[in-house]
């Protein structure tokens, strides 16, 4: 890992050259609201998507997959079994894992499965809420069903903190995005304020932080320049024609598909980047 990230439009566009030319077997398990984004998402970053969820298949895919999502938007004993399979699985392979850790905190249940994961799961990446990191950080968070709410102006600590007991490269997503390793934590400033009226854009993170992480080989590069690229995409989204959230989302998955390095290579996110610490 070099001591700094590039944050130039070359920079990008060789990640994003990169994960096209790997072509990732992305395996998601996630929820039913946002199963086709997530595909969609996948497919237009250049990689390949599957949502491999049962027990007994889950930890089969993992052998051929090239990075996994874990969402835990639903709850079912055989999704959180499958959970558990397919991360052990993938781990034993050396194939990164990302964790969506959708409404952490918000019931005992969901406590119990995150508790669990944390345990057994070693993740390279944790995508969530402000809220979402805060809780796992083991601070105070309010999360309303899977909506972060309150104030988070310690979230960049609770990111970093939580980056250092998991080994995992930290993105807390909010008006802006933190991005936290062990040893350096960036803010990402890009994205709009449409994205928050879509629901499962967070979601769609997450599979695009999987995408990235299955077609580079540093994490820590791969989470800065996925979560960069997704939000110059969901800004790119509001320049075609929109009337409300159902065609913003339309225009998301088409700004997504379009965000070739060509088009990165030709911009200058410099100042979208800021390294904190």
């Amino acid at each position: 890992m070099t001591d700094e990230i590039e944050a130039t439009g070359e920079a990008l566009a060789r990640s994003l050259a990169e994960v096209r030319e790997a072509e990732p077997l992305v395996q998601q398990l996630t929820n039913e609201v946002t199963k086709n984004d997530l595909a969609n998402v996948t497919l237009s970053w250049g990689a390949l998507p599957v949502m491999a969820d049962a027990p007994g298949e889950a930890p089969e895919m993992a052998e051929l997959a090239g990075a996994i999502l874990l969402n835990t938007g639903r709850m079912t004993e055989s999704n959180v079994d499958a959970l558990h399979a397919a991360g052990k699985a993938a781990n034993g392979l050396d194939v990164p894992v990302v964790l969506d850790p959708v409404g952490a905190g918000t019931t005992p249940t969901r406590k119990e499965v995150h508790t669990s994961l944390l345990e057994e799961v070693e993740f390279d990446v944790i995508n969530g809420n402000y809220g979402e990191i805060t809780h796992l950080a083991g601070e105070e968070a309010d999360v309303k069903g899977v909506e972060s709410v309150g104030e988070y102006e310690e979230v960049t600590g609770s990111a970093r903190a939580l980056a250092e007991t998991t080994g995992a490269v930290v993105v807390a997503s909010g008006v802006e995005d933190v991005v936290a390793g062990s040893d350096r934590v960036y803010r990402v400033r890009a994205g709009d304020e449409m994205l928050s009226k879509v629901v499962g854009t967070g979601c769609m993170l997450g599979a695009t932080l999987a995408a990235f992480s299955g077609g580079l080989e540093d994490g820590l590069s791969a989470a800065l320049h996925g979560t960069l690229a997704y939000g110059l995409a969901g800004e790119h989204a509001t320049d075609l024609e929109y009337n409300g959230p159902a065609s913003y989302s339309v225009n998301l998955l088409d700004s997504i598909a379009g965000f070739t390095p060509g088009v990165a290579e030709e911009l200058d996110p410099t100042d979208r980047i800021e390294r904190v610490t």
